[in-house]
């Protein structure tokens, strides 16, 4: 019961066997857990969120439909929860941080200098996508990191998908805009 796909898992969910959503949540409590920190901003507050969004899901499940894929649903879900428990606080969201996604992805068997000179890339492109606004962070993620399509962002944010693609468009300029004026700085 490993590498079923979604479907599998759902149905036996809806015929009662409630154990096989942990098999969901596996799979997609990393995605749920970025999207829930890049709009909280706090570790603690992303991971209740992210709980309470899959929480939403098993019980909506029955609603699930399979218009679109499980984890574009679920995604649309943990988005809107954000989004609602935002709006709750009653505060903005700042464009001060980023999570810290694929943070180990350097392979262990390069030599020290490789993984430092990755490091410090990996340092300036989060400087440099910390200026961005906030939606401009949350699509580069979902697009560049999260490698979704844009159909996918589209049903997630409710953006249409021809204005993300702009979106992109515009904010890889910018990213590459800051990115060369902090490579200037150090030269």
């Amino acid at each position: 019961m490993t590498d079923q796909p979604d479907h599998y898992y759902i149905n036996r969910v809806l015929e009662g066997e409630v154990n096989a959503f942990s098999f969901l949540v596996e799979k997609y409590q990393n995605m749920v857990f970025t999207i829930a920190l890049k709009l909280m901003k706090e570790r603690e507050e992303a991971e209740d969120v992210a709980q309470e969004a899959f929480i939403k899901c098993f019980q909506s499940l029955k609603k699930f439909k399979g218009q679109s894929k499980f984890s574009t649903w679920l995604y649309r879900i943990s988005y809107n929860h954000c989004l609602d428990k935002l709006k709750e606080k009653k505060r903005y969201v700042r464009s001060d941080h980023i999570d810290e996604v694929n943070e180990s992805q350097i392979d262990a068997e390069t030599d020290a200098f490789y993984a430092l000179e990755q490091k410090e890339r990996k340092e300036y492109i989060e400087k440099a996508l910390k200026k961005l606004s906030e939606d401009d962070q949350l699509l580069m993620t979902l697009y560049y990191y999260e490698e979704l399509s844009l159909k996918e962002i589209s049903e997630i944010t409710g953006i249409k998908a021809n204005n993300i693609k702009i979106k992109l468009y515009r904010s890889r300029n910018k990213l590459l805009s800051l990115l060369k004026d902090s490579a200037t700085l150090f030269k």
